[in-house]
């Protein structure tokens, strides 16, 4: 295992709390502008829902690891639960209409979606031949 300098960790731990605050930013707006377009709700929805793809397979793919994938979608999500809870006043920002259901369902298939299509970046241990690759296997 290599080991990284100081720097390096806080560059790492500076991209990744961006990536979270990127995705806080995305369920803000994106709670309040979800069904925004005049007439048709729900094809801002779904821009909403690619967009929140994209944001999160982009940031797993750039950085080769599925945790980047995984702290975007989280400040995603935390943000957009919220929005869902109504307040004892009655106050909702996502509410339950057709827009409010495509995003918040089609957002978490995103978010799961981009998580499972980012590359892991040790491999699947049933594929890699752990014990013939290390001698422990049968004798050829």
């Amino acid at each position: 295992m290599e080991q990284r300098s100081q720097a390096e960790s806080a560059l790492g731990g500076a991209a990744y709390g961006m990536l979270f605050v990127l995705g806080v930013v995305m369920g803000v707006v994106g709670g309040f502008t979800h069904g925004a377009w005049p007439g048709f709700p729900v094809v801002s929805a779904v821009l909403w829902v690619l967009l929140v793809f994209g944001v999160s397979l982009g940031a797993g793919k750039l950085m080769r690891g599925r945790a980047p994938a995984a702290v975007t979608s989280a400040g995603w999500l935390l943000v957009s639960m919220a929005f869902s809870v109504q307040l004892g006043a009655g106050d909702l920002v996502i509410s339950g209409n057709l827009a409010g259901h495509v995003y918040l369902y089609g957002g978490m298939a995103a978010v799961v979606a981009a998580f499972l299509m980012s590359p892991s970046t040790g491999g699947s241990w049933l594929l890699r031949g752990y014990p013939e690759s290390r001698g422990l296997g049968p004798a050829k």
